[in-house]
Order: C-alpha cells, then structure tokens, then sequence
C-alpha cells in the first residue's frame, strides 16, 4: 500500500527515530511524523510520499500515549532541541536502550547482548555547564537572544532554557540591557555587519565559577567598563573574555581569544580530577553524567595498577587522566594541538606523571607506533594491556581496530557517541577474537535523542 500527499490518514506511533520524530505504520506503510511520541494514536496528514514510506504533520491527538506529558518549556515544540520533552523521562530511557540494542542486533549482528541498565538522572533538567546564544533582533527591531528555531537560522527567543544553568538567564539580561543602553548593535548575516554575534557562557558545577565570553564581529567593545561592572555583580563571575570573529561563516567561535577581566579559564572537576577550561576548550557539558561515565570506563578497563593504556581520541585528557590514577602509564592521542596542550596542563596542575599525549590522527599515531616498535625490536610486538577509544559519530576507521587487535590488549573499552558506527565496529573486533562483555548506556542529554554507550570487551583467549 502507499499514499499520495495530502491523504489524511490515522497512525499508531510505535517508535521514534534519530531526531524524534515518531515513527508508526498504516498497513505496512510506514510514515515518519514530527510531535508526536510512542503510544500516541494520530491524525495525520502526508505531507511528502515516498514508495515505501513518508513524512507527515501531526493534525490532531485521536488518543494521546500514556506516556506523553507536558513540556516544561513553552517553546519545547517550536526549538527542536529538545526532542523527546513530551516523553515521560523513564520512557525516554527504555527508548535509548532499545535503540542501542536494535543497532547492535541489526547492524552488529549480536544475538545476545550482556546489557547492564542504562543510566539515567535523578533530575534531568539543568545540566549543562555550556550554552551559546546567537544574538539578533526580531522584525521590530528589537534585540533578542536564544536558540536558532530548527533548520533554521532565525532566533526563537528564549533567555531561560531549561536544559542550562539557572546564572544564564541573568547574565543574558545583563548583557542586553547593556547593548540596549549603549546602542551596541547585533550582528546581521545577512549583511555581515553589527558587533555582537554570540554570547558562551560555561559553569562550574563544582567550583560554581561562571565565564562569559562574548563573540564579536570586530576587536573592542564600547561601554567595556559598564559591561565588565555589570557582569561583576554576578556572584561566581571569574572569566570574562572577548573571542574576535570576523568571518562570514557559521562557525561561531573566533580563532582570537582576549581576557576583558579576570583569567581566561575557570576551573571544575570530575571526581576528584581538576580540569581548566577555556572558551576553545572540548569538555563535556553534562559534568554529573560524565563521572558516572568515565567511572564505568574505568570499571571496564579493569585497572589494577599495573597496566599500560592507550587513550584515543583523548580530547583535553578527560578519560586519561581518570585512567591514571588506576594504572601504571596511560598514553593519549588527540588530532587537536591545543587540546593535547589542555590535557598536558590538565595533568600537571593535577600532579598526574604517568599520562603522556600525543598529536596526531589515532588512525594514524598508533599504527605507526606500532610498526616501528617491531623494526626496533625484531620478534616483538607493541603491547598494550588495555586500550580505550573515544571516537567522534564516525566512529573508528578499519586499519585503527586492527592495529589494537594487533596489540593484543587484554581488554578494550569503546566509549561511543553513536551506537550505530559502535554496532560495525564491535562486529569488527569480535572477528579479530574480542568477546564483549557489558554494554551499558549512559544518558548523557536528557530530553534529546542522543545517548552514550560505554562497553567492556575482552580478548577471547585470556
């Protein structure tokens, strides 16, 4: 059966796909439809045919899902930032499970999956330690801030999102009230002009440190004393810098960072390591989720003290500098010269001697690594006890996992932002002779589709 655009037809919502949308089924034609949430019965109406399936727009709840509630946030449809804000949290979790275990049986070929429980918040609003606000004006001119409206670049107005810190909402009112007051212009895509393109603001959940950087399309602010005197008040304010973007360009980060008042980094920490961090700097924006990660990083690796570890994809050290405090020598390899920089402050500040950092592709550094030991030491191979990888959505590349085989690691920790490239890579390593163990995932942004999954894998022979 398919359907023309227009139809209007009556839908099951049975599952939700990558960006939230639900997913259901009218007479094995399957229809892809924005709003709505597992369990939902719905009128829709097509809106694009495809042969076997297409898109559709909610027209009305015939039967709401037992599991759908109501947003905190008014403009929760409207943003698409939060996908999943009209699922119930404990559903939003069974989702994220399923959805691991559906990729690792269908693209990685797993019939029996040692699934431990996913690990969710007990509050699962508030966690973000990082927000950035494009600033603009609405069509009267006045000036705005808030998020880009999905697919879109046009600002939704909302200064209190419930996903960041409770500090960002006045450090936005100030900030606009000084703009406002001092006929400090926003910047305009469109024609490249107006000052005032971004507003970063980071927060210490341990330290309660707070930096503002504020991302310009030129190299001074006007009324700089007035700002600096407002965001002072602010109890926390430890960082206020000056990022200068002049480029026609979506990135929203300028490559010049200049200190306006106090230093250029603020300070937290996961578990009992202390991290410095910049405007430039990688570091994950759910600090709470993260310890809760790294620590099952670190059950996994089952470390005794003993061991030497391979960190790749290492960012500012995060992972590394957990492992070290558990093993004999970690090695971190990182593509970015600053965050290795980062991750070789981070061990010092921290006292950490046994981390050592490398730049340069992982899929790169470690097989070279790999083959000039055996030309050094003929017979012999490199040897790791344990490797842990990190890598981006991607996931790793081929030659990496078959060098890591080659290592001959007792066991591997594969951290992963997407379960999909987890699923190809796992049936990878268990065709060179790795067995896993646990997987387990970790709920990293609530409210979103994105989950984490961390798994345990050993070599079968050992």
């Amino acid at each position: 059966m398919s359907y023309q655009k227009n139809d209007v037809l009556t839908v099951k919502i049975e599952d939700m796909g990558h960006d939230g949308e639900g997913i259901g089924k009218c007479e094995g034609y399957t229809l892809f439809v924005k709003d709505t949430v597992i369990g939902d019965l719905a009128e829709v109406k097509v809106i694009k045919a495809k042969k076997n399936y297409g898109y559709a727009r909610l027209m009305r709840l015939i039967e709401p899902s037992p599991h759908r509630v109501e947003p905190i946030c008014p403009v929760a449809r409207p943003c698409g930032g939060c996908q999943l804000q009209m699922l119930d949290y404990a559903e939003q979790l069974r989702f994220k499970e399923k959805k691991i275990a559906q990729n690792l049986q269908r693209i990685g070929g797993m019939t029996e999956i040692p699934m431990e429980p996913i690990v969710g918040m007990e509050s699962p609003f508030r966690y973000r330690n990082k927000a950035q606000f494009p600033i603009g004006q609405d069509k009267n001119g006045k000036l705005i801030t808030g998020f880009y409206a999905g697919r879109t670049h046009q600002i939704m107005e909302n200064r209190n999102c419930y996903l960041g810190v409770e500090q960002n909402e006045e450090i936005l009112n100030r900030i606009l009230a000084w703009m406002e007051e001092n006929s400090v212009s926003a910047y305009q895509e469109e024609t490249g002009k107006g000052l005032v393109r971004h507003v970063l603001i980071r927060f210490g959940f341990t330290t309660k440190e707070i930096m503002v950087c504020l991302v310009v399309n030129g190299k001074k602010l006007p009324a700089e004393k007035k700002l600096i005197q407002s965001l002072t008040e602010l109890e926390g304010m430890t960082s206020i810098t000056l990022s200068v973007n002049r480029e026609r360009t979506n990135v929203i980060m300028g490559k010049e960072i200049r200190c306006l008042w106090g230093q250029e980094f603020i300070t937290d920490y996961i578990g009992k390591v202390k991290y410095q961090i910049s405007p430039l700097s990688f570091y994950q924006v759910n600090p709470v989720q993260t310890e809760k990660l790294y620590s099952l990083a670190l059950e996994y690796a089952g470390l005794t003290g003993e061991e030497t570890v391979w960190d790749l994809y290492c960012g500012i050290g995060t992972i590394s500098l957990f492992l070290a405090q558990k093993a004999k020598k970690v090695y971190g390899v990182e593509i970015v010269p600053e965050a290795i920089a980062d991750a070789k402050n981070n061990a010092k500040i921290n006292g950490i001697e046994n981390a050592e950092f490398f730049v340069g592709k992982s899929e790169e550094v470690l097989p070279e690594y790999y083959e000039k030991y055996a030309k050094e030491h003929p017979g012999e191979h490199a040897h790791a006890d344990v490797i842990v990888v990190d890598p981006p959505r991607k996931g790793c590349e081929e030659n990496l996992l078959r060098t890591m085989a080659d290592m001959q690691p007792d066991r591997i920790v594969y951290v992963s932002c997407d379960s999909a490239t987890l699923a190809r890579d796992l049936k990878i390593l268990q065709e060179l002779g790795y067995e896993v163990k646990k997987v387990r995932g970790v709920d990293q942004f609530p409210m979103t589709c994105h989950v984490e999954t961390v798994v345990g894998l050993q070599r079968k022979d050992t």
